[in-house]
């Protein structure tokens, strides 16, 4: 990772180019991905079967591709040991967090004779985009939980899930055990644009869904950014990053380990240290170096680092805030002496973690907190998921014959300033009876 002394003509010159980086889509991928959600969209079952043999499982059969009870059975027995006491531990942490976004309706008459409110409903179903890694071996357990338990505590009555087999036909026994384990047991064994097309659609196996949450490959982010709209999506999540602000009194070892941790997602990644010490800025500049050589995903870290990887330099602690909320990192870590006295300076961030012990994985899997956060500076604007992503906000309006009185004149002057006729007329007919 290369130092840059901030502000500078060179500092910003990197800057820009992590602040610009965005998730892009090629006119080729475009088209090919939207040929995929038009061909399930018609030929339904046959088109998505076509595609899960042709990129995953060659002997999957549409009457498999949905998982079975003797699966989960089978499972159960499959999965690593202390695999089930860290499971409940995520699980039982994650919807403690959830419960609290928990919504209900409202109604107030403070203005006589009106009746208004708000109903709180949730989507009638949910899919679940699970990732599997290569060749659905590697599957985001994580993820699943993520999306099924906030939808869970919103009160939705269908949760399917979608995610790639392994070339055998099969889904990790992990994934079944976390299924079962936030009570959500139709899983279908489809991945990439055919599963968020099916998911939209629905085919004669699939049924469709009315919000599509998840993380995903290139092909999956854009099948969601293009059913966006038919139905409803968490975000266009891009790739991984992480910001860390640091004082003289932080670890190096600490910081580089947390910058590689989001280093080796991909190589599009971005991972930032800012800090206001000459030593601490050297230190991981070392750590990161020496670090780097025991990682599996080295030449992926690598990559990332030398593309959107940086240590900015600044003057004082301020400088380094402000500099975060310029680029609205999707993790914040602030390894501080004093760090919950500069929470406050805080404005753009999907995620904030204090304190030398913890590092952002712990967020990743079982601190309770949405791991699915707002990428690319979106931190400005959006925020992680959430109860609220699989609810609808239905608003309640009654107005008594005085109330309605007491406002036409008002509601006549603002339809007709609008050239609304028809809408004043709404009103005046009621006036003259």
């Amino acid at each position: 990772m290369k130092i840059y002394s901030y502000p500078s003509k060179s500092a910003d010159r990197k800057l820009r180019a992590i602040v610009n980086r965005s998730l892009s889509f090629r006119k080729k991928d475009i088209r090919e991905v939207t040929r995929i959600l038009e061909a399930v969209r018609k030929g339904g079952d046959e088109a998505l079967i076509g595609y899960v043999r042709k990129f995953d499982a060659p002997k999957l059969s549409i009457k498999t591709i949905k998982v079975t009870p003797q699966e989960f059975t089978m499972a159960k027995k499959q999965v690593k040991p202390g695999f089930g006491k860290a499971l409940n531990r995520a699980a039982n942490q994650i919807e403690a967090f959830h419960k609290h976004q928990a919504r209900k309706s409202w109604i107030t008459t403070q203005r006589p004779g009106t009746v208004l409110g708000q109903l709180i409903n949730p989507v009638e179903s949910v899919g679940i985009y699970v990732p599997g890694g290569t060749g659905g071996t590697t599957p985001l357990v994580s993820s699943l939980l993520m999306g099924a338990i906030p939808a869970k505590i919103a009160g939705v009555k269908r949760i399917a899930i979608t995610t790639p087999p392994k070339k055998d036909g099969t889904v990790d026994p992990h994934l079944l055990a976390a299924a079962q384990k936030v009570g959500t047991t139709d899983i279908y064994k489809a991945g990439s644009a055919w599963a968020i097309a099916a998911l939209t659609y629905g085919t004669q196996t699939v049924p469709s869904v009315d919000v599509i949450v998840g993380p995903g490959n290139i092909y999956v982010t854009l099948a969601k950014k293009i059913v966006s709209g038919t139905v409803g999506i968490d975000m266009i999540a891009g790739p991984s990053e992480i910001l860390i602000i640091a004082d003289k009194d932080a670890d190096p070892d600490y910081i580089a380990a947390d910058l590689l941790s989001q280093a080796e997602h991909d190589a599009m990644a971005s991972a930032i240290l800012v800090t206001d010490s000459e030593n601490i800025a050297s230190g991981v500049e070392k750590a990161v170096k020496i670090q780097l050589k025991t990682l599996s995903r080295r030449e992926t870290a690598e990559k990332s680092l030398s593309a959107y990887g940086a240590i900015f330099k600044v003057p004082e602690l301020d400088a380094a805030f402000k500099l975060a909320n310029r680029i609205a990192p999707e993790h914040l870590e602030l390894h501080l002496k004093e760090p919950f006295d500069e929470i406050g300076k805080v404005r753009n961030a999907g995620a904030v973690f204090i304190g030398d012990y913890t590092p952002e994985p712990v967020g990743d899997y079982v601190a309770g907190p949405n791991h699915v956060l707002p990428t690319a500076g979106t931190a400005r604007f959006a925020s992680a998921l959430s109860v609220d992503h699989f609810i609808r906000k239905t608003s309640i309006v009654h107005y008594s014959r005085e109330a309605f009185k007491r406002e036409a004149k008002d509601i006549i002057r603002l339809a007709e300033i609008e050239g609304l006729d028809a809408h004043a007329n709404a009103v005046r007919i009621r006036m003259k009876k």
